[in-house]
């Protein structure tokens, strides 16, 4: 058993060692093979490209995490866009969800800008930092259970080197069922006891964690109404009423985490 620095004990899994940095942890996270579907579908679609982006070359590797060590806010999403984060390898940028999460988090002072299409643009994240629960593009944007287990790996070790984390956004089902069991809670409290998912919900867990869920802010869900701007606001304000800005994030520019691997 590991101990997340909230006092949460998360399974070992795997039987394989875990980095003890996140910059380690990140260069891990770069070199995996161990999906060959995913990274053989990330390295044809840095092949073919698409029109939009020709000319670009695409990162079409495993996409690390992003953001603050000292985070308070923990944002799990599902995992990169083929012509998204594969091609910028830049964590959740590059696409219309990208697009969604910065300016909202620009609009709340977590961020620095409100929009991210590269790596190195200049983007800095306080006092929240993004991961997911697949590091690599899958294809229809649907990693297999057996490939979301294998990446869990990473999310476990992530919680691990995160201790000031407070709040855990999760967007969509994938990202709140992999937080869940990564973080232990999956198999530490009866299935009557997990937090529900559903969009805007609240949950603290025995640890004092708040688990706030959302819809993703896909397409789909977007373009048909399932999300409104509105609807996405309201649950970074509820965020914003459990973590005030911190003084940090007056001068968001001064602190943060930028994207370096190369």
């Amino acid at each position: 058993m590991a101990v997340q620095g909230n006092g949460t004990r998360v399974k070992r899994r795997h039987g394989l060692p875990r980095p003890r940095s996140l910059d380690a942890l990140a260069e891990s996270i770069v070199a995996c093979e161990r999906c060959p579907r995913l990274r053989a579908y990330c390295r044809a679609i840095g092949r073919i490209g698409k029109r939009e982006f020709a000319g670009e070359e695409y990162w079409a590797r495993p996409v690390p995490s992003l953001g603050d060590a000292r985070s308070r806010l923990l944002i799990v999403g599902l995992a990169p866009a083929a012509h998204g984060a594969n091609r910028t390898g830049q964590m959740f940028t590059g696409d219309s969800s990208g697009s969604w999460l910065y300016e909202a988090l620009h609009r709340y002072g977590w961020s620095n800008r409100s929009n991210a299409l590269r790596r190195d643009d200049g983007l800095v994240l306080t006092d929240c930092r993004i991961t997911a629960a697949a590091h690599c593009a899958p294809p229809d944007n649907k990693p297999t259970r057996e490939e979301l287990a294998t990446c869990r790996r990473w999310l476990e070790a992530e919680l691990a080197l995160l201790p000031n984390v407070r709040v855990v956004l999760v967007l969509g089902r994938i990202g709140w069922e992999s937080w869940l069991r990564a973080a232990g809670w999956w198999d530490r409290l009866p299935s009557r006891a997990r937090p529900p998912f559903g969009h805007d919900r609240e949950t603290a867990l025995p640890d004092g964690t708040i688990l706030v869920t959302s819809f993703h802010p896909s397409r789909q869900n977007t373009n048909t109404g399932k999300l409104t701007r509105a609807m996405w606001y309201a649950v970074f304000e509820r965020i914003r009423g459990i973590l005030p800005a911190s003084p940090d994030q007056a001068t968001v520019a001064a602190r943060g985490t930028r994207s370096t691997l190369t």
